[in-house]
C-alpha cells in the first residue's frame, strides 16, 4: 500500500520589508520590561521619590499594574519604599550599566593618574565614591598578588571597614554621620582591628581630617592593609577617594606610610588638578 504523502505546511505569503520590520520589533519587545524601565526612567533629582498614584499616572497603567511593578523593583533591589509609602531608586540602580561609567568625567580623568600609580607601586588601585553607608568602586585595578574577596567595579563594600570609605565618611559632619551609618553598616567587616560602633569610628575620623589621608589596617579583612587620600572638585568638596590596597603581611603600617603614601597623594593631587580643583 503506498504511503501518502506528509502534508507540507502551506508557504508563507510574500511580506514586504517594512511589514517584516514591524513584526520583528514588536517580537522582540518585552512590554513588561518596557514599563518597569519606564517606570524608573520617572526618577529625577527634581523628582527622587514618587507616590504609587503618581507611578501609575505617569506611565499610564492600572493602579494595581503599577504596585505590582513597584513590588517586583522592590524585590530585585531597584527599588526602595520610604516610611510614607513613597518609593525612591535603591542603591542597587547605580550598578546598572557601569561600563558606561568609562564616560564619566571622574573616571576618565582619573584612569590615566590611577594607571601611572599602579605602575609605580606595583600594586592594587581603587577609585570609590560613597553609596549610602557603602563605598563604590568605580576603578579597580588589581595586582594579582592581592588576596581578597571578589571585587570588581560596581561593587560595593562597608565604609566604615576600608581607607576609602573613612576617606569620605571623614568630610561629614556628626548629623551626617548619624543619618548614614547604623549598627548595620559595621556588620559586613571581618578583619581582626574592625570597628564596631560610630564611638569607635569618630577619633579616627578626627584624625583623618587632620592628617587628610586615611589607613586600613586588617579591619575590612584579615590579611588585607590599604591606603587612601581624597580627590577633590572645582568646589573643594571630596568627591571621591583613592587607595592602594596590600597584602599585610608584606606591608606593615610603616611602610604604608614611607613608600606608599608619598605617589598616592601625587596621583590625587593629579586627578583633583584634572577636575578644576588646586
Amino acid at each position: 500500500m503506498q504511503k501518502a504523502s506528509p502534508e507540507l505546511p502551506p508557504r508563507d505569503e510574500p511580506t514586504s520589508p517594512s511589514v517584516e520590520g514591524a513584526a520583528s520589533k514588536r517580537s522582540y519587545h518585552v512590554e513588561a520590561l518596557a514599563k518597569g524601565l519606564r517606570l524608573l526612567g520617572l526618577f529625577s533629582e527634581q523628582r527622587p521619590a514618587m507616590k504609587l498614584t503618581d507611578m501609575a499616572a505617569e506611565t499610564g497603567v492600572p493602579l494595581p499594574t503599577a504596585f505590582r511593578m513597584a513590588a517586583t523593583l522592590v524585590t530585585e533591589g531597584f527599588l526602595e519604599q520610604l516610611p510614607d509609602g513613597a518609593y525612591r531608586p535603591a542603591p542597587k540602580v547605580l550598578t546598572l550599566g557601569f561600563a558606561a561609567l568609562r564616560g564619566m568625567d571622574l573616571v576618565e580623568l582619573a584612569d590615566g593618574p590611577l594607571r601611572r600609580l599602579a605602575a609605580v607601586t606595583g600594586q592594587t588601585v581603587n577609585l570609590g565614591t560613597l553609596s549610602d553607608d557603602r563605598v563604590l568602586y568605580l576603578i579597580r585595578l588589581r595586582n594579582n598578588d592581592l588576596v581578597t574577596a571578589n571585587i570588581q567595579v560596581g561593587s560595593r563594600l562597608p565604609a566604615v571597614g576600608t581607607s576609602i570609605g573613612k576617606v569620605l565618611l571623614a568630610g561629614l559632619d556628626d548629623t551626617e554621620l548619624e543619618e548614614r551609618l547604623s549598627a548595620a553598616s559595621f556588620a559586613g567587616t571581618t578583619g581582626p582591628n574592625a570597628l564596631r560602633s560610630l564611638a569607635e569610628l569618630r577619633p579616627a575620623l578626627d584624625g583623618i581630617r587632620k592628617q587628610g589621608w586615611a589607613v586600613q589596617d586588617e579591619e575590612l579583612a584579615y590579611g588585607l592593609r590599604s591606603v587612601a587620600a581624597p580627590v577633590r572638585d572645582a568646589s573643594g568638596a571630596v568627591v571621591a577617594a583613592v587607595n592602594v590596597a596590600v597584602p599585610a603581611m608584606e606591608f606593615p603600617v610603616a611602610r604604608l606610610h614611607d613608600e606608599l603614601r608619598p605617589p598616592l597623594l601625587d596621583a590625587c593631587r593629579e586627578i583633583t588638578r584634572l577636575l578644576g580643583g588646586s
